[in-house]
Formats: structure tokens, C-alpha cells, sequence
């Protein structure tokens, strides 16, 4: 009798197992196809060579701190350029060490990404330049996305919506979808965000 229970609390204990990594396999499944991948994102910043008060290294430690994020290429060497959400102040960083020179970058759909912490989570997140609803809407990829109410949300001229910046869901204007998300970590020294 003993080793029947046995076998029935091992043949549960495996079924558990089972059950729990299909759903974490799932999880993460879905987790993966909040990705998007209509335009690749590409893009490294070695904060190391470009400590605080860059503005992108110090936006990286404070929640609900943003940036929007272009690239741009003078006479050779790369730019980044970045806008702050709470003060609209702007910044030119260029990446011209050697490892900086030969990383490629590319920043979405209009060459922008919106990048920072949220202030409702704290997680680093990124999210995509261009207004999600006029991308799926009318193609394209003039939609760019604005700084409006002091930072906390982003707007698009073409369709009049407004995106919270913390967790980019539409805040007002039509309904719609949320904004478009990239992976993102910063491991203390290089920040990353790609699809």
C-alpha cells in the first residue's frame, strides 16, 4: 500500500512540474510577443564612457525620468541626441571611441526611441518614437510622438491621442492600442534596448 501512495505523490509531484513549466514557458512566450518588430531597434550606450550628467545616464536612476532618443551621423562619427521629458532640455553625445565606432545603431520606425524608468514600476522600459496607432493605421513613419503635460505623457499630432510615459497606455484622446515596446536592460554600465 505504501508504495502505491508513493507512486501516485510521485506521478503528482511530476504532473505539477509539467504544468508549471508550460505555464512559464507560456509566460514567457507572451512576454516575447509584446515585442515589436515592425522596424528593428538597435541600440548600445556604454554609460561608463559617458557618466552623469549625461542625460541618459542620469535619467537611468531616477524613476519617471525619460528621454526621447535619435542618432545621427556628422562628418563620421555618430550622435546621440536626447530630449528630457521633464524640462525638454536637449543633449548632442558623441560616441567616438573606438568600441563606440564600430557598434551599429537603429532606432525604430523614425529613428527614435523613448527610453527611462517608470514611475508606477520603476522597471526600465522602451518604448517605440512613433504614435502605435498611426503606424497601424496609415503606415508610414511620420507619427512622431511629443513631450506634453510637463513630461508625464507623449502625444501625437496626426491623431490628437496622449500615451502615459510610465506605462504607455492612452491616457486620452480615441482609444487605442497601447504604445510599442522594445526590450530594455541596463546591467550598471551598458545600457541596451532591441526587438
Amino acid at each position: 500500500m505504501r508504495k502505491k501512495i508513493v507512486a501516485i505523490l510521485i506521478a503528482v509531484a511530476n504532473f505539477s512540474l509539467f504544468i508549471l513549466h508550460s505555464s512559464l514557458f507560456f509566460a514567457c512566450d507572451d512576454a516575447e510577443d509584446s515585442i515589436y518588430r515592425g522596424h528593428r531597434c538597435y541600440f548600445i550606450f556604454d554609460t561608463t564612457l559617458h557618466p552623469a550628467p549625461c542625460h541618459l545616464t542620469a535619467a537611468l536612476g531616477n524613476p519617471g525620468h525619460f528621454l526621447i532618443v535619435k542618432t545621427r551621423m556628422a562628418q563620421g562619427v555618430r550622435h546621440i541626441m536626447t530630449t528630457r521629458n521633464y524640462d525638454q532640455a536637449t543633449e548632442d553625445v558623441t560616441l567616438s571611441t573606438v568600441k563606440e565606432t564600430q557598434t551599429s545603431c537603429e532606432l525604430g520606425a523614425g529613428g527614435a526611441i523613448i527610453i527611462g524608468r517608470s514611475s508606477y514600476t520603476g522597471l526600465l522600459v522602451a518604448y517605440e518614437g512613433q504614435c502605435a496607432n498611426c503606424l497601424d493605421n496609415y503606415g508610414g513613419t511620420n507619427h512622431p510622438l511629443t513631450w506634453t503635460q510637463n513630461g508625464q505623457q507623449l502625444t501625437c499630432a496626426r491623431c490628437k491621442r496622449y500615451y502615459d510615459v510610465n506605462n504607455g497606455v492612452v491616457a486620452s484622446g480615441d482609444a487605442g492600442r497601447q504604445l510599442y515596446t522594445y526590450n530594455a536592460a541596463f546591467d550598471g554600465a551598458i545600457l541596451r534596448a532591441w526587438n
